[in-house]
């Protein structure tokens, strides 16, 4: 039976909604609320007693999402979930009172953070407030702020608690198109420090050294959801946050060197040809989007192909492929959404897609164009082995995690090598029409009949800028919407269908940010996902609705079929 939107009974101040077929979304009354039923969560998963996999648990503006694992959405997680938050709430849905821990202990001191005030909007800000440069440095100093959330990019700390002047303050009419990391900043109520050097639109007070994000050091993030922070002027005491130095904005990497005596060399990069594992789990609350394929059933696919592990790391080609060149005997497949789509040769000798295909000392395997959806998916016995970031050796476009697209002369290990499978099994050919139907359900936030039957009534046209961040879609009419409209900053999942003032949808993708002030409308099914990620620019798509109820059969005869696709063993013709 599909749970209800909102679970009873429904007590004042809270609620807990099923947010796609894999993901939870419980809205409470404030942001202590929130960050007390993560901890309570996580604590849960830390002590093994959730009875249901959980990938992340991520707190927004006075709500936590959770993100289930592989199985979808069911009626004992919602039932759990419920009876946890309710246990924080209390029975009659008011706050129980928080855990001070053992007696005689002390919550520790605010994180101080240690400030040059010399940001190029520091006197704009002043005269703002009528007060002087001197007056804004006090103001910022002279209070303990919380971090509510972290999202925008990786260890992006939004804080609260800014003197009234402050927290008027809006934001730039137009964003600039880097700002240095380290740059102490306050727009829209928040105050923050840019972990990176990425493109922001906030007011710039000044700069720390103090370095919030560091990818090469568990546990990476210097901050949580629930930290208290104290900014003070730089050589003042007090007890500061440490940290290296920040480093300069990205720049382009050495190349990639291999470490064993197996490894394929770049001799072209293609396209866009990147490194994909599973993703990054247990991280999104700290800003870091979890990346991953674009359509993990081909890339799934191509793995049991070669006999690895299904998360195993595989080459993800959009477009066109990559040439490499084999330092040593190899096994690799070439998996796409459709049987024949495509091109693949051996020393320029063509070969078959969706089968295992033997490479010798230095041979070239290169893929051509993918000639049916946007997407295919290379993989060689023994996967891909090459360093970790944030435990993955995914890239991801939005915030620059992992090695990024590949460049000529990058040597990419193998790991020991696998016993490949011998024959795939394509529903699909090159027929396969590229005007898919893609299976939503509603919500989590409620935007009306109306929208919701345009949504799933009309088709929709993918557009130029759609990526792996998201797939921006335009129609004849855009969604009714009133007004602009927003919600509380809320965790975001992959399919999550956004709907911004325009009123033209945004289909999220694996490196989406990790929240998002945009409604969601509805989600995209797990089971379509595969589809959604082949969505080429000028594609035409629909959208169909569907209950919670059937998206669980569907993913459920979907991993069935799943499981039937690849058989035998390499080399024997019959694949037995």
């Amino acid at each position: 039976m599909t749970p209800d939107p909102t679970v009873g009974p429904n007590p004042p101040g809270w609620s807990l909604v099923p947010y796609g077929d894999r993901a939870l979304l419980v809205e409470l009354v404030d942001v202590d609320l929130a960050h007390r039923v993560a901890a309570v969560v996580e604590g849960a998963l830390r002590a093994g007693r959730v009875p249901f996999a959980v990938d992340d648990v991520v707190v927004g503006l006075g709500n936590v999402v959770i993100h289930l694992g592989q199985r979808p959405t069911a009626g004992p997680a919602v039932a759990w979930t419920a009876g946890l938050v309710s246990g924080v709430l209390g029975d009659r849905g008011r706050p129980a009172p928080p855990d001070r821990g053992t007696p005689g202990t002390r919550a520790p001191p605010p994180l101080e953070i240690p400030v040059e005030f010399d940001g190029p909007d520091l006197a704009e800000v002043a005269a703002a407030i009528g007060t002087t440069p001197e007056g804004v440095a006090l103001l910022l100093t002279g209070t303990d702020l919380r971090v509510a959330f972290l999202g925008f990019s990786p260890g992006f700390p939004y804080l609260i608690g800014l003197p009234e002047p402050l927290a008027a303050v809006r934001r730039r009419p137009s964003p600039r198109p880097m700002v240095p990391a380290g740059s102490v900043a306050v727009a829209s109520g928040f105050a923050s420090v840019y972990p990176q050097s990425t493109p922001g639109g906030w007011m710039l007070l000044g700069h720390t050294s103090v370095q919030l994000f560091d990818p090469e050091k568990p546990p990476y993030a210097l901050l949580r959801a629930g930290d208290r922070v104290r900014f003070r002027a730089a050589g003042s005491a007090g007890r500061h946050a440490g940290g290296a130095p920040l480093e300069d904005g990205p720049g382009k990497r050495a190349p990639l060197t291999a470490g064993g005596h197996r490894w394929a060399e770049v001799e072209r990069p293609g396209f866009l040809s990147l490194l994909q594992d599973e993703g990054r789990r247990s991280v999104a609350a700290m800003g870091v989007p979890r990346a991953g394929p674009a359509d993990p059933q081909s890339f799934t696919l191509a793995n049991r192909l070669v006999g690895n592990a299904d998360g195993a790391t595989s080459l993800e080609i959009t477009v066109s492929g990559p040439a490499l060149r084999f330092a040593g005997p190899a096994h690799v497949a070439v998996v796409a959404s459709a049987a024949d789509s495509a091109e693949v040769t051996v020393d320029g000798l063509p070969c078959p897609d969706g089968a295992v295909i033997p490479v010798g000392p230095g041979q070239v395997v290169e893929i051509g164009r993918v000639r049916v959806g946007l997407r295919a998916y290379l993989a060689v016995a023994g996967g891909f082995d090459t360093p970790r970031t944030v435990g993955s050796r995914s890239s991801d476009v939005l915030v620059g995690l992992g090695p990024g697209p590949l460049t000529a002369g990058d040597r990419l290990g193998l790991g020991r090598p696998t016993r490949p499978h011998g024959v795939l099994t394509h529903p699909g050919s090159r027929d396969t029409p590229t005007a898919p139907v893609i299976r939503v359900v509603a919500g989590p936030h409620p935007m009306g009949g109306a929208a919701w039957e345009h949504l799933t009534t009309r088709p929709w046209t993918v557009a130029v800028d759609s990526n792996r961040v998201g797939v921006r879609l335009t129609g004849r009419d855009p969604l009714p919407v009133d007004g602009s409209p927003s919600i509380p900053s809320t965790g975001m999942v992959t399919g999550a269908i956004q709907v911004p003032p325009d009123g033209h949808p945004i289909v999220l993708m694996p490196d989406h940010a990790t929240v998002g002030g945009y409604p969601v409308i509805g989600c995209v099914i797990s089971a379509d996902l595969a589809a959604l990620g082949q969505l080429s620019p000028g594609d035409t798509v629909r959208f169909t609705a569907v209950d919670l109820e059937e998206a669980g059969r569907i993913a459920s005869t979907g991993e069935r079929v799943l499981g039937t696709r690849v058989s035998g063993w390499y080399p024997t013709e019959a694949g037995t």
